[in-house]
């Protein structure tokens, strides 16, 4: 029988929700029926997501906070009624050669895409646990990670250094956390055409260089991500944990 990607009555949170992925993924898991908090460094950008989630008749509420913020970000968690769902999206990166790499701008990557990630997951975690019919009401994080959590490329050491912990680290977690039954995965994307990646896109080397590594052709949507993590968040899934889902048009296929 085919399980339906339904969220209804779920509390999911996506961090980085103000744009790109994250933006997709707010929408994606309204749509699905779940009532979404989404968290940006920016009230403009929150602004735009919520009317989008509202015309497509979905629930949303929306807080201002840097994940690098701990402490904030705890404060707003802990401020929530329940939390079903986690999309630990919010992350960056600043290519440069290996020889090159400013420590101030490893600091910052490592700070954003591997500690915060790991802060947030686990109060995000603790949260879920308040509920005392956890274990029947399952639950599922999703982290965000990329191809480059499996393979590495040119002027991205620190980043492949950053994705291919956070792999690590959701292994761990689907380990501990599958007696509440609480799933834990990461979604792996290609380049996708988020403001982000346009910019990078401006050198036409590049973007040619990098279509060339994906046997399908083309760059992915930001509606492919968004559908894979729809996917992992609901009980579609509910066998899966510990692993990755990999939307990459098959770059790590060679």
């Amino acid at each position: 029988m085919l399980k339906q990607i339904n969220l209804k009555n779920k509390i999911a949170l996506v961090t980085g929700a103000g744009k790109g992925i994250g933006k997709a993924c707010a929408v994606a898991l309204a749509q699905a029926g779940a009532k979404v908090i989404i968290v940006s460094r920016t009230k403009s950008d929150l602004d735009k997501v919520s009317k989008i989630i509202k015309k497509t008749k979905g629930s949303s509420q929306s807080f201002i906070c840097d994940v690098t913020h701990t402490s904030k970000f705890n404060t707003i968690v802990n401020s929530l009624k329940r939390l079903d769902i986690l999309v630990n999206n919010a992350g960056n990166n600043r290519p440069e050669h290996f020889t090159k790499v400013k420590k101030t701008d490893m600091d910052y990557i490592v700070n954003l895409n591997l500690k915060a990630c790991f802060n947030i997951a686990q109060i995000c975690t603790k949260k879920m646990l308040e509920a005392k019919n956890r274990k029947k009401l399952g639950g599922s994080i999703i982290n965000m990670s990329s191809q480059l959590g499996k393979v590495g490329a040119p002027i991205r050491s620190v980043y492949n250094m950053t994705k291919f912990g956070l792999e690590g680290l959701t292994r761990g977690m689907a380990i501990d956390l599958a007696k509440n039954n609480i799933r834990v995965n990461t979604v792996c994307p290609t380049f996708v055409l988020t403001p982000m990646v346009k910019g990078f896109f401006k050198n036409k080397k590049f973007k040619k260089d990098m279509i060339k590594n994906i046997p399908l052709g083309r760059v992915a949507e930001e509606s492919d991500v968004a559908t894979a993590v729809a996917f992992l968040a609901a009980d579609s899934s509910a066998m899966i944990t510990g692993t990755s889902l990999v939307v990459d048009g098959g770059w790590t296929a060679q």
